[in-house]
């Protein structure tokens, strides 16, 4: 293969490489040990709010740090100090102890936020570019790169 050829198969793979870390940040995020704050045990422990037992404790905060802060954005509501947060976190400690279920709590932020309030959006027509677009994007690419491969191959027979 001519070296002009090579060279630009080699920057399409590199683009194709950055595209695919760059598309997997966000399931890098959800993990618990990525931008946790330093002081988390501290955030929690601030909240006096009275639960009737550790285990609604536990629920409420697991539902707070599953719902992104609408003011923050790039935090949960367990870690953000927003007034937003604190509010919401209220809230969702108000209707755990009044004892609705998690996806009631969770429907009750989503529709008064939209999805964005969902780390994990759902998957509905409003969120399929969001879903499928990794896929698409390595289909693209994934393509482009056996049509080069393709080409190159005729053009050397």
């Amino acid at each position: 293969m001519d070296r002009n050829v090579l060279n630009r198969l080699k920057h399409f793979m590199l683009a194709f490489v950055m595209s695919l870390l760059v598309t997997s940040v966000p399931v890098m995020a959800q993990s618990d040990q990525i931008f946790v704050a330093a002081d988390s045990e501290l955030v929690e422990s601030v909240e006096t709010f009275q639960f009737r037992s550790s285990a609604e404790q536990r629920r409420a905060i697991q539902l707070s740090r599953k719902l992104r802060c609408p003011q923050c954005q790039n935090q949960n509501l367990i870690e953000s100090n927003s007034p937003v947060a604190k509010d919401l976190r209220l809230k969702v400690y108000q209707m755990v102890n009044a004892g609705q279920s998690d996806e009631a709590i969770i429907e009750y932020m989503t529709s008064r936020f939209g999805d964005f309030v969902l780390y994990k959006p759902r998957l509905n027509t409003q969120t399929y570019l969001l879903w499928g677009g990794p896929f698409l994007l390595l289909a693209i690419f994934g393509s482009i790169i056996w049509l080069t491969i393709r080409r190159q191959q005729k053009a050397s027979e």
